[in-house]
């Protein structure tokens, strides 16, 4: 598997430092990845070394350059290495990996159909295309990524231009937000790229599971202690039933996303199951039965059996006695409106809704709730 050839231009090298450290320090010791930083200024003439100019047409700040960064983007296409960052300092790499211990197989993401016979030239700018985790996981297969770092005003937009006879260019924005220059998107752009290149984690699953990788925000997690300053984590996470809390997972996702991020949760494709955990909501519903029922027994059976079939979670229902009572207590969690589910549970128990004049087992609500 080729690896990832990733070269940054920049006038603030020292910017970049953070390269060296965890784990894109232990992907470049590694030989996953290589990277080079040249500074913008090897390529600036006079004693100034200056990489800006006033803006054509007038207005403020400054323009960077075409007649510097032209000769940067030349040198660099054609394998100017510049300054190779290394590791801030050795790993350890006597504990085995997940992957390793598991025997699972490199996952790298498909390759799309682009040709890639030209390095790509990535320009961070408010004004580029919104940086997403698709285009991480796509980049992710580049054996070669430019990353040219904007500073003032800009850069003269005929470099990109010229560029595209030499890269595949893309302006790309990694939020609605301005920054002084382009490194920190850099930095962004190549930790978000870097950790899917099958080898950078440890355990393929911790990105294929992450935020957005199903277009939805990740579940919230736990660790131990259990209890923490009087703070549960939540129950069914210590339950030992995996498919209960791989559900657990996707409800708490659903949720997040739907809290935070509602614009994902209107472009995601949902099951019926996700639907009914984004909309469901718990509910107890004490019933007081006017007759008392031949079969207790039969009579809760039929009841749980006729809610599941209309679609409602059962979590219990049981009769309740006390007192020479006639009651049956229904709890469980429903996507129904009130009303709907009042219906619904009258008629599992086979009991008349409280509006209706009819006689019989008619169900007096004691208590009712839809929360």
């Amino acid at each position: 598997m080729s690896k990832l050839r990733l070269d940054i231009i920049t006038i603030f090298p020292e910017y970049l430092e953070p390269l060296r450290h965890a784990l894109l320090g232990k992907a470049i010791e590694q030989g996953i990845v290589s990277v080079g930083i040249h500074n913008l200024r090897d390529w600036a003439t006079g004693s100034h070394k200056s990489v800006d100019s006033p803006p054509l047409g007038g207005g403020p700040g400054m323009v960077m350059k075409p007649e510097v960064w032209g000769p940067a983007l030349d040198a660099v296409a054609a394998g100017r290495a510049g300054t190779e960052v290394s590791s801030a300092a050795p790993h350890r790499n006597d504990k085995p990996r997940h992957d390793d211990v598991a025997d699972v197989a490199p996952r790298p993401y498909a390759p799309g159909e682009e040709d890639r016979s030209t390095p790509l030239l990535l320009v961070p700018t408010p004004a580029g295309v919104p940086f997403t985790q698709a285009d991480a996981r796509e980049w992710s297969r580049e054996e070669h990524i430019v990353i040219a770092c904007g500073r003032y005003e800009g850069i003269d937009q005929r470099v990109f231009e010229d560029a595209e006879r030499r890269y595949r260019v893309r302006e790309v924005s990694i939020g609605d937000y301005v920054l002084i220059g382009g490194e920190a998107a850099a930095l962004v752009i190549a930790e978000a790229v870097t950790r899917l290149i099958p080898g950078v984690l440890g355990n393929t699953a911790s990105h294929e599971e992450d935020s957005f990788s199903f277009g939805l925000l990740e579940a919230p997690s736990y660790t131990k202690p259990r209890v923490w300053r009087g703070i549960a984590a939540p129950e069914v996470l210590t339950s030992g039933d995996h498919s209960k809390v791989e559900r657990w997972r996707r409800e708490q996702s659903l949720r997040r996303t739907q809290k935070v991020r509602p614009d994902l949760i209107a472009r995601a494709e949902l099951s019926g199951e996700d639907q009914f955990a984004l909309n469901a909501r718990d509910f107890h519903l004490e019933v007081e039965l006017r007759e008392e029922p031949a079969d207790w027994g039969k009579l809760l059976a039929a009841a749980r059996k006729r809610l599941r079939k209309a679609g409602i979670e059962v979590r219990s229902v049981e009769a309740n006695t006390a007192g020479g009572g006639r009651r049956i207590d229904v709890a469980g969690r429903s996507d129904l409106g009130e009303e709907d589910l009042r219906l619904a549970v009258a008629t599992a128990v086979g009991a008349t809704p409280p509006t209706s004049s009819g006689t019989g087992r008619q169900a007096r609500w004691a208590i009712q709730s839809h929360e």
